[in-house]
């Protein structure tokens, strides 16, 4: 499979701490790849870097062979509305909107008219077990459907690469593993890439590789078969 996204000697410094420390990365098409690391280890930033919200002092940003850190911050802003697509730990939907409509939302910021937008963000409701929830408001809905509508927003856009900050975070045991069950699932089907930090390594076996990372630099990693 070919690289989608990739980092090569990476390095990020807050003053006077070193966050990453030349980190090399590559993610393959349908690829799941887990960062594992402790408090500080750079996991974050490293996810950041790779996702265009943060700049690296040093090294390369790739997507699909385009160097993409030196852009504009115009054409990066619209580079991770169209080809990325987010997950955070706390779903950051916004509360006045019904699921469909937040779902919708960055296709219709894409200049996708509404009643088309929310048509195709309709489409993801069953696939990902939000049959009939459509016109709740993310108050009206558990933990685990409020991160299964921010699922369905990162996909829309049908985009390269999807980025989940401890997507699981804060979720019971039983309603994480379903998540990111549906998370690693869904994207590959959709010929999507994975990149997620998670602090939870049952959470991370369901991703193809696991990458360690302590004091900026990997540390190791772990791979899995994927069935």
């Amino acid at each position: 499979m070919d690289t989608v996204l990739a980092g090569y000697g990476l390095v990020k410094k807050y003053g006077s701490t070193t966050a990453l420390a030349g980190v090399d990365v590559e993610v393959r098409e349908r690829d799941s790849l887990a960062i594992m690391g402790p408090s500080g280890s750079g996991k974050s930033t490293l996810l950041h870097t790779l996702a265009g919200i943060v700049r690296p002092d040093g090294g390369e940003v790739l997507l699909r062979g385009e160097r993409i850190d030196r852009l504009g911050e115009n054409r990066l802003s619209a580079l991770r509305r169209k080809r990325f697509g987010f997950v955070f730990q706390s779903g950051q939907l916004l509360p006045e909107l019904p699921a469909e409509e937040n779902v919708a939302l960055p296709l219709m910021l894409e200049g996708v008219p509404r009643k088309q937008a929310v048509e195709r963000a309709r489409r993801w409701f069953v696939p990902l077990g939000l049959d009939g929830l459509a016109h709740r408001r993310p108050g009206q809905l558990s933990g685990g459907q409020a991160q299964r509508v921010a699922i369905a927003r990162a996909l829309a856009v049908e985009p390269d690469v999807v980025f989940a900050d401890e997507p699981t975070g804060a979720l019971d045991q039983a309603t994480s593993t379903e998540v990111v069950r549906l998370l690693t699932s869904v994207t590959r089907e959709q010929g999507a890439a994975l990149v997620m930090v998670t602090h939870d390594a049952d959470v991370a076996a369901h991703c193809d590789r696991i990458l360690h990372v302590r004091d900026g630099r990997i540390s190791g990693h772990s791979q899995y078969t994927v069935a």
